[in-house]
């Protein structure tokens, strides 16, 4: 007799290592089933695990591969500079040892996809109400595009499966996703990653901007002078991708071990320099100091790295923290001398 699908997960969870979190699951559900008969309400549900499920499936064969999401208008046309500067790129990204993510649409997205070609691009698309296409670069690519049903969910996986952001001058729909990461980033709902904006020289589209954030926020306290640091600059794709590569010279990964951020290095930093940096970045601690010690990754691998409590209000201030470490002149193993939290098969950054 054929197992129901209840049966057939309850058989499932027998052994399996998160039994415990998958049953929290379920009763989560069990309880919006109690309250809820709306078909609306289950729609949702429904299309947001199924996003899921479809981008876990999509993911995991690519866990082992290091990722740059590229943003920007679908307005862009092939004869702008803007266009084959993210062409540009995407092929810098790629000679680096980088996959290309983007949004699956023409414009910028589609001038990423054409960079990286097919073998190496990502694309999330996502269901609209009027009828879209992805971008002939990305389509085509078996097992690489995902269409998402909702918006939020794809900015889930943006963000979760992303080594660094770099965004290009674009419309409402950049924006969006620009202060979404922002958002995360700024209030540590995401781990520190590197954000470029990227416009082609002479393009005054980000320095303009940046110069009104610091004006009309910065300067009436909306948000901490620090939280600019969030944002690196750049106007050729090389220069972009040396912001990122040196982003992770030093540090490898930013996690929290109970009450405590764990920054996780390629190298153990020198005791008188430690002490320096508890002076400089006395305000970004909580209490206490910043130690160090040795921490596991995500991979197990022990790793050198620095604890402390942080002060959740100063992640612009951490990101200097991570731009002060990055600028050192310690020695990095090569074995691990590698952009991101996953390994790479490809030669590592310069």
């Amino acid at each position: 007799m054929e197992q129901s699908p209840l049966q057939a997960l309850a058989a499932a969870l027998q052994d399996h290592p998160q039994r415990r979190a998958i049953e929290r699951s379920v009763v989560s559900l069990l309880e919006i089933a109690r309250n809820s008969g709306d078909a609306d309400e289950w729609r949702l549900i429904n299309g947001a695990l199924a996003d899921i499920r479809d981008g876990l499936s999509v993911f995991a064969p690519h866990r082992q591969t290091r990722k740059v999401t590229v943003f920007g208008s679908a307005r862009t046309a092939p004869e702008e500079a803007a266009y084959r500067l993210a062409q540009e790129l995407a092929v810098e990204a790629v000679s680096r040892g980088f996959e290309v993510m983007t949004g699956a649409g023409g414009g910028i997205m589609e001038a990423a996809n054409r960079g990286a070609g097919c073998e190496n691009s990502i694309g999330l698309n996502v269901d609209l109400p009027f009828e879209q296409h992805a971008n002939r670069y990305v389509n085509a690519c078996d097992g690489r595009l995902l269409h998402f049903r909702y918006f939020f969910t794809r900015k889930l996986f943006f963000l979760r499966e992303s080594d660094a952001l770099v965004v290009m001058p674009g419309g409402f729909g950049t924006f969006d996703e620009l202060f979404e990461s922002l958002t995360l980033i700024q209030t540590g709902r995401t781990p520190p990653i590197p954000l470029v904006m990227l416009a082609p020289s002479g393009d005054r589209f980000w320095p303009d901007w940046l110069q009104d954030i610091q004006q009309d926020l910065a300067s009436r306290g909306l948000i901490s002078p620090e939280d600019t640091s969030l944002l690196k600059q750049a106007s050729t794709a090389a220069e972009a991708m040396e912001h990122i590569c040196h982003f992770y010279r030093v540090f490898h990964i930013a996690q929290f071990a109970e009450d405590r951020m764990e920054l996780l290095l390629h190298s153990p930093i020198p005791s008188d320099i430690l002490n320096t940096l508890n002076r400089e970045f006395d305000d970004l601690v909580d209490e206490g100091n910043i130690s160090q010690g040795e921490s596991c990754d995500s991979n197990g691998i022990l790793r050198p790295c620095l604890r402390f409590h942080l002060d959740r209000r100063r992640i612009g201030l951490l990101y200097r923290l991570i731009d002060r470490l990055n600028d050192l002149p310690v020695e990095v193993a090569p074995a691990i001398e590698q952009p991101g939290q996953r390994v790479c098969s490809l030669p590592p950054c310069p």
